[in-house]
């Protein structure tokens, strides 16, 4: 399925019907009251998050989404007919904005939420609403409320538990899976993977958490190069980032510890916030010696002055260490 996760949408609210001007005629009633009914209330525009949507690809087509108009009021007080609302499905993590005001409306999280975005027009009052004892035969009426319309962003941040980052080629989309079911793109040239991808990563216990591979990052990211900022933001929502080096990078590509600075100067200039998140650091492509703890595992956890946990996503060694520290490090962030 094609991955979208930016659309701009127009909607629109029903206007509301007009109220009715009417009068009985009955036999042997020579003067009949008013009996004109109300109009009905125009349809909203609602945003319903679905579970079953993992992308914005539905607009890309379908920019305008229109509620029914409210029906006129009738005789006999009869009210006019509500107008249909129009639902519009998202995925879960879409963010809302007005696109001309640039103002966030609301953030879409939580699976089945729903909010209304333009409410439709009141119905009119029919003229049977104005009759008084002093007053008795009124044609007054009020037509029915206006509609509403806007505008809209749509912006997609993927919402998983551990996002993995690090420079193109690194390994993420084979370590995703091998410790998921997600089978993303993988090949030995840089930018294999174009798109987010998701897995769910289930251990023992009935443990479970999401993991999110993002496309590599590359020095400038933060500022559009190479994919750019493009995937940056659906890291944002992530509890814990993995940092994925490569131990063993080819000649002319930045050492170990070159490229984990080069990732966090990434995220620090994208956002502070993002910077700051929990992170465990993982070096990548053990398979590609027969040591257990190699010296260049050791030289990198002394350059960047952390603990990195080796791994091969290729044989799957050291995955399990992995990620029994992923959710020890989830678990305080999980809310209770």
């Amino acid at each position: 399925m094609l991955f979208v996760d930016q659309a701009e949408i127009c909607v629109r609210s029903g206007r509301g019907g007009d109220g009715a001007v009417s009068f009985r005629r009955e036999k042997y009633v020579p003067k009949g009251g008013p009996n004109g009914g109300d109009g009905g209330d125009g349809g909203g525009v609602y945003l319903e998050v679905d579970p079953q949507l993992s992308t914005l690809v539905d607009f890309t087509g379908h920019h305008h989404w229109i509620a029914d108009n409210g029906q006129p009021g009738g005789g006999s007080d009869c009210t006019g007919k509500k107008g249909r609302d129009q639902i519009v499905r998202v995925p879960a993590g879409t963010l809302v904005y007005d696109r001309d005001t640039n103002a966030l409306l609301k953030d879409l999280v939580e699976s089945g939420q729903r909010v209304c975005i333009v409410a439709g027009g009141k119905g009119g009052r029919g003229n049977a609403r104005f009759a008084t004892p002093t007053h008795q035969t009124p044609r007054e009426f009020e037509p029915g409320g206006p509609s509403q319309e806007r505008w809209l962003r749509l912006e997609l941040k993927l919402i998983a538990d551990v996002g993995v980052v690090g420079l193109p080629n690194a390994g993420k989309s084979t370590l995703l899976s091998r410790v998921s079911a997600a089978r993303p793109k993988i090949a030995d040239y840089p930018f294999t993977t174009l798109t987010p991808n998701l897995g769910i990563v289930a251990l023992s216990g009935y443990r479970r958490f999401v993991m999110a591979d993002v496309p590599g990052l590359i020095e400038g990211a933060h500022q559009g190069v190479g994919l750019g900022d493009t995937f940056l933001r659906h890291i944002e929502r992530t509890r814990v980032i993995l940092h994925l080096v490569d131990l063993f990078p080819m000649e002319g590509q930045p050492t170990p510890d070159e490229a984990y600075r080069i990732i966090r100067h990434e995220l620090t200039e994208y956002s502070p916030a993002l910077a700051t998140k929990p992170e465990l650091v993982v070096a990548n492509k053990l398979d590609l010696t027969n040591e257990a703890k190699p010296a260049e595992l050791a030289a990198l956890a002394e350059a960047i002055g952390r603990e990195v946990m080796p791994v091969s996503a290729v044989s799957g060694r050291g995955l399990d260490a992995v990620n029994d520290r992923l959710w020890q490090m989830l678990t305080p962030c999980r809310v209770p």
